[in-house]
């Protein structure tokens, strides 16, 4: 069960063709509330996101919004004080 409130890192992967690919993400991520920072390797396919929102609904507003599919890899919640990972 996820905590709203707690901090979570998010690992997915998607798959980006292209430059314009990268830059709707970026577009997307920005735009939505509850993350904090995020990482976009295009290389590898994989995003990171971190912060105060729901794995899986955030998950599927990429889906929706990309129209493209998001494995998640892994998730790991943080606490909100210090930032250890549980």
């Amino acid at each position: 069960m996820f905590i709203l409130g707690q901090v979570y890192c998010m690992v997915m992967r998607i798959n980006l063709d292209c430059n314009a690919c990268c830059r709707k993400l970026r577009r997307i991520l920005l735009n939505m509330k509850g993350v904090e920072t995020h990482l976009i390797e295009e290389q590898s396919c994989r995003v990171s996101v971190c912060g105060r929102f729901h794995p899986a609904d955030l998950s599927i507003k990429i889906r929706k919004k990309m129209n493209r599919r998001v494995e998640i890899l892994e998730i790991q919640g943080a606490s909100g004080i210090n930032g250890h990972v549980e």
